[in-house]
């Protein structure tokens, strides 16, 4: 059976996937919603994120690494860009982050810490 990262990973090329991209920084209003490019390197160091969570390593304490999600990894990316000193002048950027994590706390745990009819897959 292949795991929450593969299987992430493997969904991370779909349209589907662009397009889920896109509800997220919409429907929490990071302030790049508008930016295609932003997106696309989101996307991409996402799957990135994913590749090496499927080799092992943990990127967010409570997700383990093979069960590493792609919104998980979306956030990652985001949280790592900030912390490295990506511009968020008003904060906006951080309260997405915080919008994210708080509207959909399943995709930051161990799946053994979720209810049997919540667990993916």
């Amino acid at each position: 059976m292949a795991t929450i990262a593969k299987r992430s990973l493997a969904a991370a090329s779909l349209f589907e996937t662009e397009v889920l991209t896109e509800l997220l920084l919409w429907r929490w209003d990071h302030p790049h919603k508008a930016d295609v490019e932003f997106r696309d390197s989101l996307l991409e160091n996402a799957a990135a994120v994913l590749r090496r969570a499927i080799a092992g390593e943990q990127f967010i304490d409570s997700v383990p690494a093979m069960e590493m999600n792609l919104i998980a990894a979306i956030y990652y990316v985001e949280w790592s860009s900030i912390s490295s000193g990506a511009e968020d002048p008003d904060g906006l950027r951080r309260r997405w982050l915080e919008h994210i994590r708080h509207s959909l706390p399943s995709c930051f745990c161990s799946q053994d810490d979720l209810p049997p009819a919540q667990r993916y897959g």
